[in-house]
């Protein structure tokens, strides 16, 4: 079994920064995509920002230019670094990523527990 565990999350006044951490709980075999998605109350759940195993980005339009994910293989961790924040950025953030936990293993998706961002206007 394999968990994500979120930190980073709290509370910041707009303009302000976080920087949240997404580590598993066990050594994986192979990590391809890791992920970051937010959820806002009433809301669903939307991509946020990748990165592949190569090194490959993506944003959503609402972040580019804000946010900036990373990936350390050595931890097996991926972090996501918010600057500028909005409070349209208020919301619940989850990791997600496409691993495989032994070899011989299919890819499967694991997904965090989730971490609180609240931007204060």
């Amino acid at each position: 079994q394999v968990q994500l565990v979120e930190s980073g999350g709290g509370l910041v006044q707009a303009g302000g920064s976080l920087r949240l951490s997404c580590a598993a709980s066990r050594v994986l075999f192979s990590i391809n995509v890791m992920a970051w998605y937010r959820q806002a109350p009433g809301k669903q759940r939307e991509s946020v920002a990748q990165i592949t195993s190569g090194g490959t980005e993506r944003y959503a339009d609402s972040v580019k230019g804000r946010f900036t994910i990373s990936r350390d293989n050595a931890k097996s961790t991926v972090y996501l670094q918010m600057d500028s924040l909005k409070p349209d950025d208020t919301a619940v953030y989850y990791c997600k990523w496409a691993a495989v936990v032994v070899p011989g293993n299919y890819e499967a998706e694991y997904w965090g527990q989730g971490t609180q961002v609240t931007v204060s206007s």
